[in-house]
Order: C-alpha cells, then sequence, then structure tokens
C-alpha cells in the first residue's frame, strides 16, 4: 500500500505547525487520490526529534510517523479532508522514499 504526503517546505524541528496549503496527502490504495487542503486550519506540517505529523484537527493527524520511521498512524483529519490513508489506523513501515525539491 503506498500513501504519503508532499510537503511544501524542508522539515525541521517544530514546537507548532508549519507550511503552506501547497501541501497535500496522496494515497494510491485502490486508485490515486490526492487530498488537498481544505482551508478549515493551518496544520500543514510538525515535526520534532520523536514524530512527524501532517495535517491535524480533532486531535487526529492524517499522517504521524514515529521519530524511528518504524510505526505511523493515520486517521482522518479537518486539513485536508482525507480519509484513513492506510488500511489499518496503525501501521509498521517497510519502506519509505523522501525527496527534496530545489
Amino acid at each position: 500500500q503506498v500513501f504519503g504526503a508532499l510537503a511544501s517546505e524542508p522539515f525541521k524541528v517544530s514546537d507548532g505547525f508549519y507550511g503552506t496549503g501547497e501541501t497535500f496527502m496522496f494515497t494510491f490504495s485502490p486508485d490515486f487520490e490526492v487530498f488537498k487542503w481544505t482551508g478549515d486550519n493551518m496544520f500543514f506540517i510538525k515535526g520534532d526529534m520523536d514524530s512527524l505529523a501532517f495535517g491535524g484537527g480533532g486531535g487526529e493527524f492524517a499522517l504521524w510517523l514515529d521519530g524511528d520511521l518504524y510505526h505511523g498512524r493515520s486517521h482522518s483529519c479537518k486539513t485536508f479532508g482525507n480519509h484513513t490513508l492506510s488500511k489499518r489506523e496503525d501501521f509498521t513501515i517497510q519502506d519509505i522514499e523522501i525527496w527534496a525539491f530545489e
């Protein structure tokens, strides 16, 4: 199962959320689907040494990854209006790709 996020800014350690409405979530299961910013809030990206999260609202993240990039969680959220991206809310990461554009 393939899903993820396109971040509008480089990752950094942060106390609060950062990024812009150009950030979005996506999934390829079963078909390609994109979840763009709904305009409901500005909870795009949040990261520290323990986790990296995308989206928010209602106490849940669209995508949350632990600091070891081994465990993750996906839930619907107000930022992107997405459904759970993974088959199960909690999952173990098998492969990860991170790209940077300049």
